[in-house]
């Protein structure tokens, strides 16, 4: 067979033009530093091909992949919605990667987001409030820049990436990097474009190329929140061109997986401790509206951040009690007991045993709105105790209210303490308890409340809180117990649900962040300290009004009706 000559010119030119076809780089491209701390902008400048578009993609060093997790319920969730997704629990994609590019067009679209709202009036895609986001094409074999994605080749990973950037779950659990409105995440920041495009996700980025010569710079901020000693890899045009650490910045909560002074928490948890030590109910919610919107818990790549945020949330409605129980139960001796343990009793067992079945079968975001439904039913009734009919048909609470109004007004002449009262037993029985508290008395059925224990303490476990905001309401509502002898109650049930609670994360294998939980404790206990030294200048009305406010918050929360946006 005779053999073909190819002279060195025709080679040399197909070589050329295959270079110009794919717009690899020319020259070489320079980064800004080879280290920068969590939050600092990074710079690349070079040039490529003249008339081609730019693409840089900044993909995590570390891949994950589904098996990576060792999180229990993860374990069974994420190959599941792999399955729906598109991608095997062996697909690996970068937890944090960018692509800045001069045409975002090959990659998606921007397009209408709606959000917010209960689930069971807006369908999937619509809601209250309306905004703008970067839609990832769906079809793998329509971007029309696969070839310069670096570490992302095939349609399953392009699959995971799309919906782990995109679904509330693949956010919380994989990317942990969101875009907000208000204080809402809509997706994760992916696909970046120059910020003179004015959209809210591409704030704080640049991208100049000019076509003719190929020159390019551009820069972005690096995540806040981007765990230290983590390695990105960079990729101009396809062709891997060198890589950047990101250096710690700041105090770096482990499992939190967020950089935040101890200090800011000790602060929220002081200013919640009071809160809840003063109406013995939205400790643990409030908790967790901290850490989502202030300390923004996210948890360590693979492990949803409700699996941190709940067992963290803990700490305080099991040890800020510790700050106020010697108080009510010994100075003052405000404690009904045998109501108290029999809550207790139900709520143990609720949020042990029963607790760690419903919260898997049940649907969360089901299980939250009509929980709201019955959270703003509870607020409305509460404010309707105040009404002077149901003041008249209540004479023992209307009569224990004037004695202490009046106890109040005598101490503000004299200047001296206001004396809370003490609870005197009059018969003790599992379906009868009675008791005297400022000289008026009041019966309960023990039995009773343990039964309703059992649902606060799945409630408990669900959300990773003390259960107070469903205690203190059915205390007032279907016992008719004043609120200085409720809250108390609802303390020792708080406790008994928070120990329940943690044995049920601890048994799945999930711990609170150290730190996080430490800062919240010391917080707590001195809040609890100071609330239970604040409620005796509220009146039984104010408590109620507070009460009220908070069930209000708590529905709010519940059916996703944002009211900071």
């Amino acid at each position: 067979m005779r053999k073909v000559r190819i002279p060195l010119v025709t080679v040399i030119s197909l070589a050329f033009f295959m270079v110009m076809s794919q717009g690899l780089c020319f020259g070489e491209v320079s980064i800004s530093a080879s280290k920068v701390k969590a939050g600092d902008v990074i710079t690349f400048e070079g040039s490529i091909a003249p008339g081609q578009d730019l693409y840089i993609a900044v993909a995590q060093q570390k891949m994950f992949k589904s098996t990576d997790t060792d999180g229990k319920f993860e374990k069974k969730k994420l190959p599941k919605k792999g399955k729906k997704a598109g991608f095997s629990p062996d697909t690996a994609i970068p937890p944090l990667y960018y692509m800045l590019t001069s045409n975002r067009d090959a990659f998606g679209a921007t397009g209408k987001m709606k959000f917010g709202g209960p689930s069971f009036i807006f369908k999937k895609g619509n809601g209250l409030y309306s905004t703008t986001m970067f839609h990832l094409k769906k079809d793998f074999n329509e971007v029309g820049a696969k070839d310069m994605m670096g570490p992302i080749k095939t349609a399953e990973q392009w699959n995971m990436f799309r919906w782990a950037h995109e679904n509330k779950y693949g956010i919380n659990t994989i990317v942990k990097e969101g875009n907000k409105k208000g204080k809402v995440v809509i997706f994760s920041r992916s696909v970046i474009g120059d910020a003179s495009s004015g959209s809210y996700w591409e704030k704080g980025t640049s991208i100049k190329l000019d076509k003719d010569t190929g020159k390019f710079t551009a820069s972005f901020a690096t995540y806040r929140h981007t765990a230290p000693n983590t390695t990105f890899d960079v990729y101009v045009n396809g062709e891997k061109v060198g890589s950047y650490l990101v250096e710690k910045n700041g105090f770096w909560l482990k499992k939190g997986y967020r950089y935040m002074n101890p200090l800011w928490i000790i602060i929220g948890a002081i200013a919640v401790g009071t809160y809840f030590s003063m109406i013995g109910a939205a400790g643990g919610m409030l908790m967790g509206a901290f850490q989502a919107l202030v300390v923004q818990t996210a948890g360590p790549v693979g492990i949803n951040a409700a699996n941190v945020l709940r067992p963290s949330n803990i700490a305080l409605t099991l040890f800020s009690p510790l700050g106020y129980f010697y108080r009510f139960a010994v100075v003052e001796k405000r404690v009904a007991w045998p109501v108290g343990l029999s809550f207790g009793a139900g709520i143990f067992i609720g949020s042990v045993w029963l607790g760690g079945y419903v919260t898997q079968y049940l649907s969360m975001k089901a299980y939250k709105e009509w929980l709201g439904v019955l959270v703003v039913i509870m607020g409305i009734k509460t404010l309707m105790e105040m009404t002077p009919a149901a003041m008249n048909k209540r004479k023992n609470i209307k009569a224990m209210t004037q004695k202490f109004n009046a106890a109040v007004k005598k101490a503000k002449e004299t200047g001296g303490a206001v004396e809370m009262g003490s609870i005197e037993p009059v018969k003790s029985g599992i379906t009868d308890y009675r008791f005297k508290f400022w000289g008026e008395e009041f019966r309960i059925n023990p039995l009773l409340f343990a039964f309703l224990g059992i649902i606060v303490g799945i409630a408990s476990r669900a959300f990773g809180i003390g259960g107070g905001f469903l205690l203190v309401p059915m205390m007032t509502t279907i016992a008719a117990l004043p609120m200085y002898v409720a809250v108390p109650i609802s303390l020792i049930g708080t406790c008994f649900s928070s120990i329940g609670s943690f044995i049920g994360y601890v048994l799945n294998g999930y711990l609170p962040d150290l730190m996080l939980a430490v800062a919240i404790i010391i917080g707590g206990f001195a809040g609890g300290m100071l609330g239970s030294r604040c409620q005796k200048f509220f009146s039984e009305k104010a408590l109620k009004i507070i009460l009220a406010c908070t069930l209000f918050f708590l529905f709010f929360r519940f059916l996703k009706i944002e009211y900071w946006i």
